[in-house]
């Protein structure tokens, strides 16, 4: 270095997170301050380094230091001056304090600090482990004081993480913020939920193929893939039913101040469902050219058909389905496709019930919801009682967990409480928000009304995703299928297989009151034609 030459110096600067070099100025006021102090000292600033992450643990988790670090290795020959604003920008812990003192000692580096003056004397290197130790004080008091407040509002009900997607923050009139729905994230999110709760989508991958084909949903890969752990962690998210909980604080699951997307009974049977196995799993490559993969099974060994394309030595092609199952005796043995689906189609035509059968079923359905709507209080009194019911036992069983010292006991015990607490907070939710009927019989019931009384029509002219999901609902287990015989065996849906034992003539089913004869002096009860007829002259104003 010439004399006339100036001092090289290097400037770091940093703040503690993202959101405070995004809102504010602090790196770009520490920069200037540390630009200022170069000027007056004759400096030759080279090159600026900034962070914005947390001061606690190593500083080689620091993008901007690790850089710094690089610099001066870069360039060993010459001398820098690494100027900072403040000692606790530097490092706020004792340990990697003096560590990063060392490395800027064997890289012949100068540190300068606005607000310290360092000395290279027992006493100047004391006094900077003092207020290296005090720094590291002020950072633990702080997080402490921080996790304190997190967790009295988590146990007051409030969401104190991040935002899940779907929700956004906002500034509440009681201080602080409030978590309150993110459109059109929000519906996007609960039809997801709602559609894995309902089996609308049979696993993960269809949901997570659901969340990907909608532009405003969060894309974790820059290819527009999401994560399968995203979608498992936002299943098991009880924030979503409008409860919160901590279990790595002890804090137990408790009813949150924010609106939910969805209902606690929607949320208990996304978690029995993710222990279930999918029923004709929606894939990737499922197209028109297959339509029953997935639902018609191998009779020897109960795993579904595969499916694929044939070449013959004249180059056309046959579609086939297969056993893939290696140890079947079926194994690899092929089922022409048209005649496996003109079987299923065959089935689903046999489903459709006649005009007589659908009306008066209607008639059932919406006798029923009339009752149930007139029974309001009644459900309300059988509510409170089983959640008194549930406190009672819980209670006991509080008791015996106290009195028992096996271990393998006091974990069945909590296992039951546990269960009894969820069937608790379901019940709950129920009676806030009332056990009658928020919709007419009409809202309800007009799509599956559709369904249950024309399923072929759906089937001879919707396409292969309506198809897939007539099959879907009206047989809740794969058709067993034989291979030798082109039996196929199968199990209908509860509802269709009620709708099978109404006749047309009248004979068979009837409601569920008791009828009396027609000479006896009790009231008696309508039946099934008769309700149908009153209803029929009650619309035209009889």
């Amino acid at each position: 270095m010439t004399e006339n030459a100036p001092q090289k110096a290097v400037i770091y600067c940093r703040v503690s997170s993202k959101k405070q070099n995004k809102d504010g100025s602090g790196l770009a006021s520490q920069e200037h301050r540390c630009r200022e102090h170069a000027r007056l000292r004759g400096y030759d600033v080279m090159a600026v380094f900034p962070d914005d992450v947390s001061g606690g643990g190593d500083f080689l988790n620091r993008p901007g230091m690790v850089a710094l670090l690089s610099f001066l290795d870069a360039q060993p020959q010459e001398s820098f001056v690494v100027i900072f604003d403040d000692l606790k920008r530097y490092a706020r812990d004792v340990e990697f304090h003096l560590k990063l003192r060392r490395e800027m000692s064997a890289r012949g580096a100068t540190r300068e600090c606005l607000k310290f003056n360092f000395e290279d004397s027992p006493e100047g290197k004391f006094v900077e482990t003092i207020m290296a130790a005090q720094g590291e004080l002020e950072r633990e008091q702080n997080g402490r004081q921080v996790l304190q407040k997190m967790k009295a509002r988590i146990e007051q009900g409030f969401w104190v993480f991040r935002a899940p997607v779907g929700y956004k923050y906002v500034k509440s009139p009681r201080g602080g913020k409030d978590l309150v729905p993110d459109e059109p994230l929000a519906s996007i999110v609960t039809e997801g939920l709602k559609g894995f709760a309902s089996g609308r989508f049979s696993s993960q991958s269809e949901l997570m193929r659901f969340f990907e084909s909608q532009p405003e949903f969060p894309k974790d890969l820059p290819d527009g893939r999401i994560r399968m752990f995203t979608i498992t962690r936002l299943l098991n998210k009880a924030v979503y039913a409008g409860y919160v909980e901590a279990p790595k604080w002890q804090i137990s699951r408790r009813k949150g101040n924010h609106a939910g997307l969805i209902s606690f009974a929607t949320f208990d049977k996304i978690q029995k469902r993710l222990h279930e196995t999918a029923y004709a799993p929606a894939r990737k490559d499922i197209t028109e050219d297959f339509q029953v993969r997935g639902f018609v099974a191998c009779k020897e060994c109960g795993h579904p058909y595969t499916a694929g394309w044939s070449k013959s030595v004249t180059g056309r092609k046959y579609a086939y389905y297969r056993c893939g199952y290696r140890p079947c005796e079926s194994y690899g043995k092929s089922i022409k496709r048209d005649e496996l689906e003109a079987d299923v189609a065959n089935l689903v035509r046999d489903l459709q019930p006649t005009k007589s059968a659908a009306r008066l079923a209607k008639a059932m359905f919406e006798f029923a919801w009339d009752m149930r709507q007139g029974r309001t209080n009644e459900i309300k009194t059988e509510i409170k009682r089983q959640i008194a019911d549930l406190d009672s036992k819980i209670t006991k069983l509080v008791d015996r967990v106290v009195d028992s010292d096996v271990p393998r006991i006091v974990e069945a015990y909590e296992k039951r409480i546990t269960d009894m607490e969820k069937n608790k907070l379901i019940l709950a939710e129920k009676l806030e928000n009332g056990v009658g009927p928020k919709h007419t019989f009409e809202q309800m019931f007009e799509l599956a009304m559709t369904f249950l009384s024309s399923p072929w029509k759906i089937w001879e002219n919707g396409d292969h995703l309506l198809r897939r999901m007539v099959l879907k609902l009206a047989f809740p287990t794969p058709i067993q299928h034989c291979r030798e015989t082109g039996c196929l065996n199968y199990e209908n849906a509860f509802v269709f297989n009620a709708l099978r034992g109404i006749s047309p003539d009248g004979k068979g089913m009837v409601l569920l009151e008791r009828i009396e004869l027609s000479t006896s002096p009790l009231p008696r009860e309508c039946s099934t034609s008769e309700l149908q007829q009153r209803r029929t002259l009650g619309q035209r104003g009889g």
